[in-house]
């Protein structure tokens, strides 16, 4: 019985450790990988082009609209960084502006979506930086409203 029960203090003692190792070196139990097509969409970020994907949205028509998640509760996250469409007439090939992307210590896969719209009797210029739709809305070339939507939409690929 004795040895029994030291055989079973030894398991329990070696199984804590393995599970104490794997908590400590990061790594998650995911599950077997794969790999599978993912619809994927560019934006710009500082004049270049980032990649991202879509998974969920705050609000219930998009989220119909593009055929990905619901989810309320994203609404309810903070601080967020800001990602830019532009609404109405632009310029051609515009695409989306991020406001950070990884690297970045603002950045996160959350968005808070912003709608740019030109106001009339203004020419639409390509944008490609926040920065640079900041400088217009300033000089009362364009308008940004919050949408008050967020977005789940992590940049996979940078330039």
């Amino acid at each position: 019985m004795t040895r029994y029960l030291t055989l079973l203090a030894i398991t329990a003692v070696a199984a804590t450790a393995t599970v104490a190792a794997a908590a400590t070196s990061g790594k998650l139990a995911l599950g077997p990988a794969s790999h599978a097509e993912q619809t994927t969409y560019k934006a710009y970020y500082d004049g270049h082009k980032d990649t991202y994907l879509v998974t969920d949205v705050s609000s219930k028509s998009q989220a119909k609209a593009m055929h990905i998640n619901y989810s309320g509760g994203l609404a309810l996250a903070k601080g967020l960084p800001d990602q830019y469409f532009v609404t109405g007439k632009a310029a051609p090939a515009q695409l989306s502006v991020f406001g950070s992307e990884p690297g970045e210590s603002s950045y996160n896969p959350l968005w808070e979506e912003m709608f740019v719209t030109w106001k009339a009797g203004a020419s639409p210029v390509l944008l490609v930086k926040d920065d640079q739709i900041d400088s217009l809305a300033k000089q009362g070339k364009l308008t940004v409203r919050d949408a008050h939507i967020v977005l789940n939409a992590p940049i996979t690929h940078v330039g």
